[in-house]
């Protein structure tokens, strides 16, 4: 190697080497904003078409037709989302005191239940070890609060630290506004700039939008319809605290075959149980015709195609994205999911069946 080609590998290992350290402090720098500037790019990929139908009306106007779009988001969804959260952690926060000072005896309902079940049922559950009430109020009011209490605890986390809160959403939608207008700007410069072949930056990136759309599209919409069709048949059979347990039944929604069923089972069964009748008809009804089946309507209407991830990954990454990340994970889990079986399979497809690289592009195959 000559003294020029050496001198040229050390500048471009040391060009490289830097490239790696700014890019490091660049992370460390805006990781307190990571999780708006997620939701930021989640937000601007999933209404780009909100926008783009404002910029058709409006073409040499981008910042205009971004800023109708921010306002839109922020009275269609922001706003209500608060709402709901601050009246989810009322009934939370009210719940958790009821059970703290005994208001609430788990006891006389599940003595109910127990009573309406036939013999054979009721001899195994006592032998189980569940036809002891004391302890069964023990075990639930321990369960119960420690579930209220995290939803109390997070509220008061937000709330000791409002000004952090106030920050990092108003970074949010700052982001959100120049990710609108200078999306598709920004997504090609990124593409250009990996140190990949384009035409697998391009698969990668293709992947990365359907899984985007079909998470929150089909994961998160289709949880909040479900959730809130929950609310409202709690609503109308009488049944307390129906925000809470809306969106409880909304979270439940992400888990594969389970679902909302989590939450109008076991209410249906107390109903009809305790001689409410038509009240559990109405669950189990509901629970059939409306909230099972807007999973099935719904989904395929919004999201269009399948991620191609199984139903059990689907069910690990999101629990493992929740665990890790908290609600961001929600979508953050199954996206590096999805981003690694489409990285392992191209990268297979370019292995060849016989192990062999294959290359890619009818440029290599002409020899252009």
């Amino acid at each position: 190697m000559s003294g020029g080609q050496a001198t040229k590998g050390v500048e471009q290992g040391g060009f490289l080497l830097f490239l790696g350290l700014v890019s490091v402090a660049l992370l460390a720098v805006v990781l307190p904003f990571a999780r708006p500037l997620l939701w930021a790019a989640l937000g601007a990929i999933l209404f780009q078409p909100l926008y783009r139908w404002f910029h058709e009306k409006r073409p040499e106007k981008e910042s205009q037709s971004a800023l109708a779009s921010m306002v839109v988001i922020l009275f269609a969804v922001v706003l209500p989302a608060f709402w709901i959260g601050s009246a989810v952690v009322d009934e939370a926060a009210g719940l958790f005191l009821a059970f703290r000072d005994g208001d609430i005896d788990v006891s006389i309902y599940f003595e109910r239940v127990f009573a309406a079940l036939p013999a054979n049922i009721q001899t195994s559950l006592a032998s189980a070890g569940f036809g002891d009430f004391v302890a069964v109020q023990e075990r639930a009011t321990a369960f119960v609060q420690a579930s209220l209490g995290l939803i109390a605890t997070q509220a008061i986390a937000i709330g000791g630290s409002v000004f952090g809160f106030v920050l990092a959403f108003a970074v949010g939608l700052y982001v959100s506004f120049f990710l609108l207008r200078d999306g598709r700007a920004v997504g090609d410069a990124i593409l250009a700039a990996l140190p990949m072949e384009r035409p697998v930056a391009d698969r990668l990136a293709e992947r990365f939008l359907t899984i985007v759309r079909a998470t929150i599209k089909g994961s998160v919409v289709v949880g909040l319809v479900q959730g809130a069709l929950g609310a409202l048949t709690f609503w109308i059979v009488g049944i307390p605290s129906v925000l809470l347990l809306g969106v409880i039944m909304a979270i439940a929604s992400l888990l594969p075959a389970l679902g909302p069923a989590i939450v109008w089972v076991p209410a249906a069964i107390y109903l009809l149980a305790t001689g409410a009748i038509w009240e559990g008809v109405v669950v189990i009804v509901s629970g059939i015709a409306l909230i099972g089946m807007a999973d099935n309507v719904l989904r395929p209407i919004l999201v269009g195609r399948d991620t191609g991830i199984p139903d059990w990954l689907v069910l690990v990454t999101t629990l493992g994205g929740i665990a890790t990340m908290g609600l961001s994970g929600i979508v953050v889990g199954p996206l590096v999911c999805g981003l690694f079986l489409a990285a392992w399979g191209i990268f297979a497809e370019q292995r060849g069946p016989d192990g062999a690289s294959v290359a890619e592009g009818p440029e290599r195959e002409t020899g252009a």
